[in-house]
C-alpha cells in the first residue's frame, strides 16, 4: 500500500509548491524561444512550459513565468520562434537562462549563430534542428504567469533528421526540464499502437 504525503498549495509558499510541480511533471519539452525587441536586440531564452495547442490552425504554447524579456518582445512585435532543443546544445540553452538586463542578446553574449527566419522577424538558432516560426495569436494572464498563443506559419527541419519526410526522435535527441536543477536527455523508445474500441469489443467477445 502506498502511504502518501499531502501538500497543500494553500498553505506552502508559491515557490516551495512550484518546485514540487516541476519535479513530477516531468520530463518537460523546452521552447528555445527566440524574439526581436522594439530596439532591434534579438533575445534567446528557454522556457519549458511548452506545448501543442491547436492542430488546425497549428499552433503552440509556453508560458512566461513573470514578465520576461521573451514575453515584452512578442508583445511589442508579434511574433517569435521556438527553436528545436537538442542535446549537443545543453550548455548554450542552460547559458541562455541568465537573467541578462534587457538590450542584451543572448545569440552575441553566449555565442550562439543565429539565421534568417523565412516568415518572421526574429533570428533562428543557426544549429538547432528545428524552427517552428510563429505570429502571436493571444495570450492569457494567469496569476504571476501569461500562457502565449502561437500560430505556426513556417516550419524548417534539418534535413539529417528527416527519415522518409519525418522528423525522427533518435536523430533528433531532445533535451528535457526535470526537476531542480535537474535535465533530461534521449533515452529508449517504446512503440505501441492505440486499441480501437471495436477491436477490444472483438477480442471481449472471444473470451
Amino acid at each position: 500500500m502506498i502511504m502518501r504525503v499531502d501538500f497543500d498549495p494553500q498553505t506552502m509558499q508559491s515557490r516551495a509548491f512550484y518546485q514540487l510541480l516541476t519535479a513530477v511533471v516531468v520530463p518537460r519539452p523546452i521552447a528555445w524561444v527566440s524574439t526581436v525587441g522594439a530596439d532591434g536586440t534579438a533575445n534567446l531564452a528557454p522556457h519549458s512550459f511548452f506545448t501543442v495547442a491547436c492542430v488546425n490552425p497549428p499552433i503552440v504554447q509556453f508560458t512566461s513565468v513573470g514578465r520576461k524579456d521573451s514575453l515584452r518582445n512578442i508583445e511589442q512585435t508579434g511574433s517569435f520562434v521556438v527553436n528545436f532543443a537538442p542535446e549537443h546544445l545543453f550548455e548554450q540553452i542552460n547559458a541562455t537562462a541568465t537573467d541578462f538586463p534587457p538590450g542584451v542578446s543572448e545569440f552575441d553574449t553566449v555565442g550562439i549563430e543565429a539565421e534568417p527566419s523565412l516568415r518572421v522577424a526574429p533570428p533562428r538558432v543557426a544549429g538547432s534542428p528545428v524552427a517552428l516560426e510563429c505570429e502571436l495569436h493571444s495570450t492569457v494572464l494567469l496569476g504571476d504567469s501569461t500562457v502565449v498563443f502561437g500560430r505556426v506559419v513556417h516550419a524548417a527541419v534539418d534535413d539529417e533528421v528527416l527519415v522518409d519526410g519525418h522528423p525522427e526522435v533518435e536523430a533528433l535527441r531532445p533535451l528535457t526540464r526535470l526537476g531542480k536543477n535537474e535535465w533530461g536527455t534521449f533515452g529508449g523508445v517504446r512503440e505501441i499502437a492505440r486499441v480501437p474500441y471495436a477491436r477490444w469489443q472483438k477480442d471481449s467477445g472471444a473470451r
